[in-house]
């Protein structure tokens, strides 16, 4: 389910399936986290990222299920009033599974310092150096209002690498047109066991296990 979710959101894929894709489909689960609960620790403790995953996670996967249910009901009687209900069901909870099922890989007990090879060339050449671009990307993500996330993602249609913010659980490609490489949540349920109300500190520390091996396998992919 992993596999598919993170190729679904570098393919382009949209957030609600085609309408007839709904009928024969099978249930969403909770991918495995690559990694133990305690993996990243100092700078993301294991209580935060049990409940991350177990809990928070899971509900969106829980959530979703249900709403696609819901959905194919309304579909099989033609409702098309419960049809577009549902949208914002499926777009909350729908990004939650996609955003997730990202940030999991975007990060690794062995992560951290920089990236190699042509993603660092091509964060050069969009943002004049990696420090600049890591400065960027946590002021925007320091500056998401309330929760959300902070994204980089790579704009197909001028090949170039973008920093973008979405609210709430709004995927980035859905959202934006954007295909997600790397994503930083900021929802409080992401540090405040650990980091309180200091968002910056949390940022701080995140940047010490990104996984840029998975971040550049997506820019790979997503330049074919």
């Amino acid at each position: 389910m992993l596999r598919r979710f993170a190729a679904a959101s570098r393919s382009g894929a949209k957030l609600v399936a085609p309408l007839g894709c709904l009928v024969s489909r099978q249930k969403h689960t909770l991918p495995d986290l690559p990694y133990d609960y305690g993996a990243l620790e100092p700078h993301i403790n294991a209580e935060i990222m049990q409940l991350h995953h177990s809990k928070h996670h899971a509900t969106y996967v829980n959530n979703l299920n249900v709403a696609e249910e819901k959905y194919k009901e309304a579909l099989a009687k033609g409702d098309v009033t419960t049809q577009v209900s549902l949208q914002p069901a499926l777009k909350f909870n729908g990004g939650g599974h996609i955003n997730h099922t990202i940030f999991w890989t975007n990060l690794s007990p062995n992560g951290g310092g920089e990236p190699k090879g042509e993603l660092m060339e091509a964060i050069k050449r969009d943002f004049g150096s990696f420090a600049n671009f890591k400065e960027k990307l946590t002021a925007v993500s320091v500056g998401v209002q309330g929760s959300g996330w902070g994204w980089l993602g790579y704009n197909k249609e001028q090949g170039r690498l973008q920093i973008a913010a979405c609210a709430n659980q709004d995927p980035l490609q859905g959202t934006t047109g954007l295909i997600p490489l790397l994503g930083i949540d900021v929802w409080e349920h992401a540090y405040y066991l650990q980091y309180k109300n200091v968002r910056p500190d949390y940022l701080k520390a995140i940047w010490n296990v990104i996984n840029w091996e998975n971040v550049s396998s997506r820019y790979a992919t997503c330049k074919k």
